[in-house]
């Protein structure tokens, strides 16, 4: 077991992992403005374009419980920084791609630098007590709002000025200032003297099974839902699913290890990351393109204006990651996690219901977003208490990938309702006029809609947490909170009836 560093050192590698932490969901968000210009300027569709986000954050998913368990047998930080290498050659080819795919394929490769946010985390529970685990998480958690501002912001005008190109280019240099400072700060950690075999078999086979389920979601629109074509590509994913479960199940070594779920707060952790995964990508892929699109279909708005409207909940999310942290820390998670859902839950009512000016959509953004951010911070928080030191990080990157597998699923689901519920646009263009059809009042309300019932679905899942409170559980030696969540005297809280 790795001891926990001093205080000075620890905060250190906490601003460490936060720079690390801003520069992903920097340049995540920073392509979410761009994504209808990319989409014009490689002469490709909505649904295709929405593979932008997808096959990164697929890829992602897989690779996140797999970098996961490498951090837990060779390394964590020397992983951490593989996988940083991964994330700059990803960046690196996006800034060249000339057609949809080579985009597509650069951002897969991006994909991998998604292990970087469970190693960190992972980090995290070693380097500080157990007591300050929830803050220091809250702290990095709220750095997607601070790079969700930035990329918004920063990355319209790069957008609009430069070109999409160049939102890449930046960030490479990002990244590669940020590989040397962890390099040379962060602690190396003392690898496994566990088994040392790695599942790849089982990442290709999850990776494949959820390609295929996306295919069949993004293409049920345009070849129909019960078409041959369709029905072939959900029964090869559903097959390779049953494969990918069945190998789990029976690899002395899984990727995934199946038995982590029968601890009652992992699996609520990862359903709720699932759900909210979802909502958050639904969220923002929807109102791009909302802002985006001509008066009395949305707000007709240029893209550094719409990344001005999505860029207030920034503060908010940012906040709310400090502040959830410290609630976990004192409360437990179970009522920050209801909180969050009912916040969340608001805000998407309100863009539901109201959402004709950008003060009114920048207004239902800062209360969703807030409550999204409530949502993460006490599921990792859970995840890394009730494992065992050694599989903090396979556990976390289990989480990560659950979450990320949502946020896959999101634009698909948002881009499917904007295709399903359309009216026609009369567009002038070279002397001409043609009609077009664009996504009507319908689809948005659909889609905010659904994020209403995503949280009513974490508030359900919410009724089977286990809570605890960190002034009992920081008491006992160790992480082995599987122990920890059986003890009479410790979930204080649980018993209160929180």
């Amino acid at each position: 077991m790795t001891p926990a560093l001093p205080p000075g050192n620890a905060r250190r590698t906490l601003l460490v992992l936060t720079g690390v932490a801003l520069l992903v969901n920097y340049v995540e968000t920073m392509i979410i403005p761009g994504v209808p210009k990319i989409q014009i300027d490689l002469g490709t569709t909505a649904s295709m374009a929405s593979w932008i986000t997808s096959a990164y954050l697929i890829v992602g998913s897989a690779v996140a419980p797999l970098f996961g368990k490498l951090g837990d047998i060779y390394g964590k930080k020397r992983m951490l920084l593989v996988s940083l290498v991964f994330y700059m050659a990803g960046v690196a080819l996006a800034g060249f791609a000339s057609s949809i795919y080579m985009l597509i394929f650069a951002r897969a490769l991006q994909g991998i630098g998604i292990a970087i946010l469970p190693l960190g985390l992972a980090i995290i529970t070693e380097v500080f007590p157990r007591e300050k685990v929830a803050m220091a998480q809250g702290v990095i958690s709220g750095t997607f709002a601070i790079g969700a501002a930035a990329g918004l912001i920063l990355g319209a005008y790069v957008v609009q000025d430069l070109g999409w190109p160049y939102a890449f280019h930046t960030a490479l240099v990002f990244s590669a200032v940020l590989f040397v400072v962890a390099a040379k700060l962060l602690r190396k950690d003392s690898p496994s003297t566990h088994a040392r075999s790695v599942d790849f078999l089982g990442a290709g086979t999850l990776m494949g099974s959820v390609s295929l389920f996306l295919l069949y979601v993004t293409e049920g629109p345009t070849l129909g839902w019960l078409g041959n074509e369709e029905l072939a590509v959900l029964s090869a994913g559903a097959a390779l699913l049953v494969s990918f479960l069945v190998l789990e199940s029976s690899r002395p070594n899984p990727l995934i290890q199946l038995r982590l779920l029968r601890v009652r707060n992992v699996l609520v952790a990862n359903l709720i990351g699932t759900l909210s995964g979802t909502a958050l990508f639904l969220l923002f892929f929807a109102v791009v393109y909302y802002t985006q699109l001509p008066a009395g279909f949305g707000l007709g708005m240029g893209v550094i204006e719409s990344g001005w409207t999505l860029g207030p909940s920034a503060l908010g999310m940012f906040v709310g990651g400090f502040l959830a942290g410290k609630l976990v820390q004192r409360s437990g998670p179970k009522p920050v996690l209801a909180i969050g859902a009912v916040i969340s839950a608001a805000g998407l009512s309100l863009l539901t219901l109201g959402r004709s000016t950008a003060g009114d959509v920048a207004v239902d953004l800062v209360v969703a977003l807030t409550g999204i951010v409530f949502l993460i911070v006490p599921i990792v928080n859970m995840v890394a208490v009730s494992l065992p030191r050694e599989s903090t990080a396979v556990g976390l990157g289990m989480n990560t990938m659950l979450r990320n597998i949502g946020g896959a699923i999101g634009p698909v689901v948002a881009t499917t309702i904007m295709t399903s519920y359309t009216s026609p646009y009369s567009l002038a263009t070279r002397g001409q006029v043609i009609s077009v059809a664009l996504p009507n009042a319908t689809a948005f309300g659909y889609i905010f809609g659904l994020g209403v019932v995503l949280m009513l679905a974490v508030i359900a899942v919410n009724l089977a947490t286990k809570n605890y409170t960190f002034k009992t559980a920081a008491r006992l030696p160790g992480p082995e909170p599987e122990a920890l969540l059986g003890q009479p005297g410790v979930l204080r809280a649980e018993r209160s009836g929180a």
